[in-house]
């Protein structure tokens, strides 16, 4: 047992991360497949600092983002968390982007939302409890810096990855640096994310990590994206390739064709497991989701679809407006070199 390991962490996420004060109220959402113990322990470190911890469990959706909606109690979800100060999302089957998810972040402006789907009590010790947090927000909040400057961008990878794209400066770019203390949209310590004009990707996409939904491990053999202007054109590769068109072709969406975000795995800790969530924080890595984008991330309307879906290319290398800043996985660049909390 980590009982110890997994309440440090727990209380470090509360006091650290959200930076949760006495009397506020924490909505804690959980489905039928999360796991409880860690759920006990993170409710036991909100009221330890004198919070309200409100522990909501739903039966497990079969979909993700809008497509729980029919599985799910709308209404009652939508009350509690427009009401609450900070939401912690330990959902199997994720609320992020649902309508709930939607109508609580646009009018509750003191909501303070982290999406930690699928964690255990292991995951919460290796990516947050163990992690030296103030080192890493000053190295990604520095990338971030560099990362609003950029014009165009280059993505290849050693397993075929080759895709080029421009940036939006109206776009969100979310440095999720383990800050969480302010209203807003949070994710797990050590992921960057960028929204890139859409209808300007285009290229090949490999994904040789892990893809959810629909699967929530590595596929056997990678997964090849061809994209054109913002959209998959064709999908190549093994058995799960497939598979893959077949779930994403299912929602009969056009939007479920179209790429949403670029994000880069930046957390210290993180490995290959199985869990998106972690899997896109493995150092070095980039992350690309398809599907839906939120108004609050790419104003005015986002990007519209029926669901979200995520793949990973493992050990990427990065241009910005054609010049080197990380290789193989590894940080290039100088001045960020000298900040890399894995060096």
């Amino acid at each position: 047992m980590l009982e110890f390991e997994l309440q440090k962490a727990a209380d470090k996420l509360i006091r650290e991360v959200f930076g949760v004060k006495e009397k506020e109220t924490v909505a804690i959402t959980a489905d039928t497949k999360s796991n409880p113990v860690l759920i006990q322990a993170v409710a036991a470190a909100v009221h330890s600092v004198g919070g309200f911890p409100a522990v909501i469990t739903i039966a497990t959706p079969k979909g993700v983002g809008k497509a729980a909606d029919p599985d799910i109690p709308v209404e009652l979800l939508t009350a509690a968390l427009s009401e609450a100060d900070v939401w912690i999302e330990f959902n199997e089957q994720w609320l992020l982007y649902s309508t709930p998810f939607e109508i609580a972040m646009d009018k509750n402006k003191k909501l303070r939302y982290m999406c930690l789907v699928d964690f255990s009590p292991e995951l919460l010790i290796r990516t947050i409890g163990d992690i030296n947090t103030a080192q890493l927000k000053e190295f990604m909040e520095a990338f971030g810096v560099r990362q609003r400057q950029v014009k165009e961008m280059r993505v290849t990878t050693p397993a075929g990855t080759d895709v080029s794209f421009v940036l939006d400066p109206s776009h969100t770019v979310a440095v999720d640096c383990g800050k969480a203390d302010v209203p807003g949209f949070h994710m797990c310590p050590g992921q960057l994310n960028v929204i890139p004009k859409f209808g300007t990707i285009n290229g090949k996409i490999v994904f040789d990590g892990t893809i959810t939904p629909p699967f929530g491990h590595v596929p056997s053999q990678p997964v090849e994206l061809t994209v054109e202007n913002g959209v998959i054109v064709k999908i190549e590769g093994g058995r799960e390739a497939s598979e893959y068109e077949k779930f994403l072709k299912g929602f009969d969406d056009e939007g479920m064709l179209k790429m949403a975000h670029i994000a880069y795995g930046f957390n210290p800790g993180a490995k290959l497991t199985g869990n998106v969530v972690e899997d896109e924080r493995v150092w070095g890595c980039t992350e690309w989701g398809i599907g839906y984008v939120s108004a609050i991330e790419a104003p005015p309307i986002g990007q519209p679809a029926a669901s979200h879906t995520d793949g990973i290319c493992l050990n990427s290398t990065i241009y910005f407006d054609g010049k080197l800043v990380m290789e193989d996985g590894v940080i290039v660049d100088e001045e960020l070199k000298k900040l890399d909390p894995t060096v």
